[in-house]
């Protein structure tokens, strides 16, 4: 079987808290897996969202696999070196803290019977056009007034007079 590894050294998240959000895509198709984790709370499922679809570049890319057909094999993660930090106590004394880290191990395995059951569109960021004030498709042309009328709402008050306002609160 064809598999693809992905890893994720020194995540500063403790692995404890990683393992319950891998455990969830294990076993996983790429696309619900993707789903999962886009749809999870938790902190660390960014960081394996990322990850799976680095993962799944890579297969595409290096391997010419196809993305349809793969599916999360393994997810395995690992105690990453630790901060050790003293927090200050009574007395003079202090305890110990450890930050922990993690290693994550992401496999991908081929599985030639999978069919997609949906796909997953990412929205890509529009660049704003620089034609602002050309005339709008479908609508008339804005006014003069109106014009100015938008200008005066985008102007931002500046350092100095949000600071030194007469009705900023401070002192009353």
């Amino acid at each position: 079987m064809e598999t693809q590894i992905a890893k994720l050294n020194y995540l500063r998240i403790a692995p404890r808290k990683v393992r319950m959000v891998g455990d969830l895509i294990k076993g996983l198709p790429v696309d619900q897996a993707e789903a999962q984790l886009m749809t999870e709370p938790r902190r660390p499922s960014k960081m394996l969202l990322k990850l799976l679809r680095s993962a799944v570049a890579n297969a595409k890319t290096n391997k010419k696999l196809d993305a349809a057909h793969l599916f999360v094999v393994n997810v395995r993660v690992d105690q990453g070196p630790m901060l050790k930090r003293m927090l200050p106590r009574a007395h003079g004394s202090a305890s110990p803290i450890q930050k922990k880290m993690s290693n994550v191990i992401l496999t991908l395995g081929v599985n030639p019977r999978l069919k997609p059951k949906f796909t997953i569109v990412v929205p890509k960021k529009a660049k704003p056009s620089p034609e602002g004030d050309k005339p709008r498709k479908g609508k008339a042309p804005r006014d003069d007034k109106e014009q100015k009328e938008q200008a005066e709402k985008s102007k931002k008050p500046g350092f100095f007079k949000r600071a030194f306002s007469r009705k900023s609160g401070m002192g009353n």
